[in-house]
This record gives structure tokens, C-alpha cells and sequence, in this order.
């Protein structure tokens, strides 16, 4: 008899361990769906108070103060809050799941020149960082590649999936081009092995710089023949961004670098996002006039610069508030792993943002920024029902408890690796 539960025991402790393997993508909705007496906000600013949401097909079929919920599926909300779900613009998402571990790593190629290169492809919707995003209200990442120069394309997923087809929430959005570095850092190795204290950095990214302007040029005039003998796949890559059908990401940071991706659009006429742009506030007018948007990789992290305030990074969002510049805030944190998002830009509400603008550039902007804002970003009559339900404000980690999450009408899975370990030794322990 002992033998037998010392098996039974162990069968559970088994199955316990590796249970985040049976939390299976939800179903389509099937049902309508009424989210009642809760605080709505709507992610452009607005906000309803004791509103009814009503979800149909995987849409927003109606919302508003007196919205009638017959034949509906009554979900209370009493006292809580209804967001849009959240929106990670720039992240490895499934394509890196332990730093220090090679086999888990799929973000880069060989080469500098890799446009023809399509993250989505190599996106993995078993990653178990994934469950622990859904958690903290994130439904909708921008997966991008890495290495080299430019490091091809990225798409939109939704964090509810089968494989990368089906989490393909829209595909090859834009390339990614990973400005060289403009910054002559003092010090760094003089002799011995790697030693390159012959080479100027600051000029050999001019030169790289360069190389990229000599390959777009020379897709352009690819893409101006009629007929080609031969097809080649890099300039195809591009053809997107001529067409205005993608957009580029410049991954870059110092004004000069910044100014150097505003000749980009003036040279080629690409729609262009700046990535990381830490210190975009100092050319906020430039990039409102040349129609650049902002993607704010990290807010709680160092200035760029020596002499910048040590606040600057949290003060950012709002000057280009201020400016009508478009941006969005992300987190690339590789020890937190996306999940402060909300409490990024909740730190920005602190530093001259509203809560509802805070907000915004994690839903609706992020949504603009993507070319998705047509299907999401916020909770309007025909978007997706892409909708997160929380017991306080989102944007602060004390009261950032998600009770609900839908993913197109999809009610989603809310259990993740990490809560079922901690319930694991607190049942052990007699924590709980």
C-alpha cells in the first residue's frame, strides 16, 4: 500500500511539474459575452465609468454606460477595470527563452545584410515566458530578429497558440536595421588578442552606414525593372518598404545616430520608427516634422549621456507627448523578461503623463505604430476583443491583478510556470 501511493505521489508531483504543458490554446468563442459594472478605459483617452462591455465572434460588438447585455453571458465586474490588451512593440519573444542556454537561442543569423529573414518563422509558442506575460495583461507582441546590420523582418503575435501560423497576428511588419554605433567610448583594449585600436569606430559606422544607403539604392532600381532574369530574395525583402507596406526600424539611441535615420526618410521616403531612441526628447521637433515615430525600449534604466538628469529616461515620454511626436513604451529587460511593461509606463504617468496617456502608449500607440490600430489598441465597436480585466490600475504592481483575459472573444488561460511553483512549495512548506 505504501508502495502504491509513493507511486501515486510521485505520478502527481510529475504531472504538477510539467502542467503548464496542458494549459491548451482557448477555443473560439462560441458564446456572447457581457464584462458589466466596470470601469472601461478605452485606451485613446477616454474613460466609462460603471460600463458594459459586450463581446461577439471575437469582436467588440458594443460598449458603452447602457448597453443591453440580453442573451449574453454575464461576467460582473464590479469594481473592476477593463483595458485593451497590452502591446510589447519590440520584443525576442519566443525566440530566446534562456540567455545563457545555445540551444534555446533563434534570434540571429550570420551576416550583416539579412532583410530575407522572417522572425515569425522561428517564433515558439511553447515558450513558458509567454504565460507569464498573459498574466501581467500583455496579449499582442512585435517578435524581432537580431544580429548584424540589417536583421530582417518582424511580425505581430497574439499570445494564445497553437504554432507560429496561428499566433500570426500580422506578419513581416517592417525591417529592422541596427544602426551602427556613433559613440567613442574611451578606454576598452589597446593590445593583445581582439585588440582593434587601430580602427575608428566612429568612422567604420559611417562606412556601414553608407553600405546600407548603396543597398537600398540598389533594391530600389531591382525593384524598378519590370522583369528580372534572376530574383533576388534580399531585394524582395524590401520591396515593403518602398511601398510604404512596412515600415524601418532603426535601432539606435544618440541624436546624431537619430539625425542620420531622419536622412532615410528624406533620401528613400520609408515610413520610419526609431527603436530604443533614448535620447529622442532633444529632437522631439525634427522627429514630429518628419513624421518618425518612438519606440521607448527601457524606461527604468541609466541616461544615455553623462550629463543627462538621472530621471531623464522616466521623463522622455512626456516631452514627446508635449511634442505630438507617436511613441510607444516597451520593456527589454532580459532579467524581467517583458513583464514590467505596464509598470513602465506607469513609472511615465509619474513623470508628466496622464494615466490614460501612460496607457495609450502601451494599447493604442503601440497599435499605430505596428499598422494594426485597424484591429486593436483599443476597446471600440469592431476591433478585436483583445481585452484584459483587472482588480485595480493596470499601471501599478500592487494593484495589477488580472482576473480575465480574452484574446480575439478567446477567454485565455491566466496560470503560468512560475505561479504553479510557488504553489507547489507553499502547499509544501505550509505557507498556505
Amino acid at each position: 500500500m505504501k508502495k502504491l501511493m509513493l507511486i501515486i505521489n510521485s505520478l502527481f508531483a510529475f504531472s504538477f511539474l510539467f502542467a503548464q504543458e496542458t494549459m491548451l490554446p482557448a477555443l473560439a468563442q462560441t458564446k456572447t459575452i457581457a464584462l458589466t459594472n466596470a470601469t472601461i478605459h478605452v485606451g485613446n483617452g477616454q474613460v466609462i465609468n460603471n460600463g458594459i462591455l459586450v463581446l461577439k465572434d471575437g469582436k467588440i460588438a458594443e460598449v458603452g454606460a447602457g448597453v443591453s447585455t440580453s442573451g449574453a453571458t454575464i461576467i460582473n465586474c464590479q469594481g473592476k477595470h477593463i483595458y485593451p490588451g497590452l502591446i510589447l512593440t519590440a520584443s525576442q519573444l519566443g525566440l530566446i527563452e534562456v540567455n545563457s542556454t545555445r540551444a534555446t537561442l533563434d534570434a540571429s543569423e550570420i551576416g550583416d545584410m539579412n532583410p530575407s529573414i522572417r522572425s515569425i518563422v522561428a517564433y515558439n509558442t511553447d515558450s513558458k515566458v509567454i504565460n507569464t506575460l498573459r498574466t501581467n495583461g500583455i496579449l499582442l507582441a512585435n517578435v524581432i530578429p537580431a544580429g548584424g546590420i540589417i536583421s530582417g523582418s518582424s511580425s505581430v503575435v497574439q499570445l494564445d497558440a497553437w504554432n507560429w501560423e496561428d499566433a500570426a497576428y500580422k506578419t513581416d511588419i517592417g525591417i529592422h536595421f541596427r544602426m551602427p554605433s556613433l559613440l567613442n567610448r574611451r578606454g576598452g583594449r589597446r593590445g593583445g588578442f581582439g585588440a582593434q585600436s587601430n580602427v575608428d569606430p566612429v568612422k567604420r559606422g559611417l562606412e556601414q552606414i553608407d553600405e546600407v544607403k548603396t543597398f537600398f539604392k540598389e533594391a530600389n532600381a531591382y525593384l524598378a525593372e519590370p522583369v528580372h532574369a534572376n530574383t533576388n530574395l534580399k531585394f524582395e525583402a524590401v520591396r515593403g518598404l518602398f511601398n510604404k507596406k512596412q515600415k524601418l526600424f532603426i535601432h539606435c539611441n544618440i541624436v546624431k545616430e537619430m539625425l542620420l535615420a531622419v536622412d532615410f526618410v528624406k533620401e528613400f521616403g520609408f515610413d520610419v520608427v526609431l527603436v530604443g531612441a533614448v535620447d529622442s526628447w532633444q529632437i522631439a521637433d525634427i522627429l514630429k516634422q518628419n513624421n518618425i515615430a518612438v519606440i521607448l525600449n527601457q524606461l527604468h534604466d541609466l541616461p544615455a549621456m553623462i550629463d543627462d538628469d538621472i530621471d531623464q529616461p522616466y521623463k522622455t515620454p512626456a516631452l514627446l507627448q508635449k511634442a505630438g511626436v507617436l511613441f510607444a513604451i516597451n520593456d527589454d529587460d532580459g532579467n524581467s523578461r517583458y513583464r514590467n511593461l505596464p509598470f513602465n509606463a506607469g513609472t511615465a504617468s509619474t513623470y508628466g503623463l496622464t494615466k490614460e496617456e501612460a496607457l495609450s502608449a502601451i494599447t493604442l500607440n503601440a497599435a499605430k505604430i505596428l499598422g494594426i490600430a485597424e484591429k486593436t489598441g483599443s476597446i471600440e465597436t469592431g476591433k478585436d476583443a483583445n481585452i484584459v480585466v483587472s482588480e485595480g490600475d493596470i499601471l501599478d504592481m500592487r494593484t495589477n491583478i488580472i482576473s480575465h483575459a480574452f484574446i480575439q472573444g478567446r477567454q485565455v488561460e491566466l496560470n503560468n510556470k512560475q505561479m504553479q511553483l510557488a504553489e507547489k512549495y507553499e502547499t509544501k512548506y505550509g505557507i498556505k
